[in-house]
């Protein structure tokens, strides 16, 4: 499982500083804006977790 601040599984955006806080990203250039952005804007993060009964799914469009 991926999970990464601002979308609905973590809408707290805020949140990001403190991961910020932990990893200290800024030792390879990431910083985090005032609004809790990522800097240089191609950056990313997330939490990935994983379990033995976990599965990817997809959903299918009806086509409309």
């Amino acid at each position: 499982m991926r999970v990464s601040f601002g979308y609905p599984a973590c809408p707290n955006l805020e949140d990001q500083a403190k991961l910020f806080r932990l990893l200290q990203p800024e030792k390879i250039g990431v910083e985090l804006t005032d609004e809790y952005m990522m800097e240089p804007e191609a950056s990313v993060s997330a939490m990935v977790f994983s379990h033995p009964e976990g599965r990817y799914f997809s959903v299918l469009s009806s086509g409309r």
